[in-house]
């Protein structure tokens, strides 16, 4: 079996008038974040690192924030297409691991439900996707509640 591991990064800024999505269910909160698409950060770091793995360059590249084609789109859409790019390659997801930096909302009462859909989407067991949160302690962009980060790593197997 072959394994190989890739990296991701997301940030996108928060804004009043958007739905909040994160890891593929919306979150009640008084503001979203603001992207060509549904801006679910959590999603485009997996995407980013599963993409990464499989040496299949960015999303931005896949899914190209200039394409009307992808405006407002739902980020689970995107990751089964990542998914499927793996499969076409021989490749499937063994797991993510990832940490989302937020100050609000809280997002550990989430995380389950996150876990649950995300597995669904990728066709995956729910052990193999760890979502972890943290904030900033009130630092920097994310610190002044400006915008949302998440890092992934992937580890995708070929037999």
């Amino acid at each position: 079996m072959k394994i190989r591991i890739g990296f991701g990064y997301d940030m996108h800024p928060l804004k009043e008038g958007r739905e909040l999505w994160i890891g593929g269910i919306q979150l009640d909160h008084k503001m979203g974040l603001q992207g060509h698409s549904d801006a679910d950060v959590l999603i485009h770091a997996i995407c980013d690192a599963l993409l990464g793995a499989a040496n299949l360059r960015d999303i931005g590249y896949h899914f190209p924030d200039t394409s009307p084609k992808f405006e407002n789109a739902d980020s689970k859409i995107l990751l089964k297409k990542c998914v499927a790019l793996l499969t076409e390659r021989g490749f499937s997801v063994g797991n993510i691991d990832v940490t989302v930096c937020a100050e609000h909302p809280k997002l550990n009462p989430y995380i389950s439900a996150m876990q649950q859909k995300l597995a669904e989407v990728m066709g995956v067991d729910v052990e193999a996707i760890s979502i972890k949160a943290t904030t900033s302690e009130r630092m920097g962009f994310v610190g002044r509640e400006e915008g949302i980060t998440a890092y992934a790593v992937a580890l995708i197997e070929n037999s």
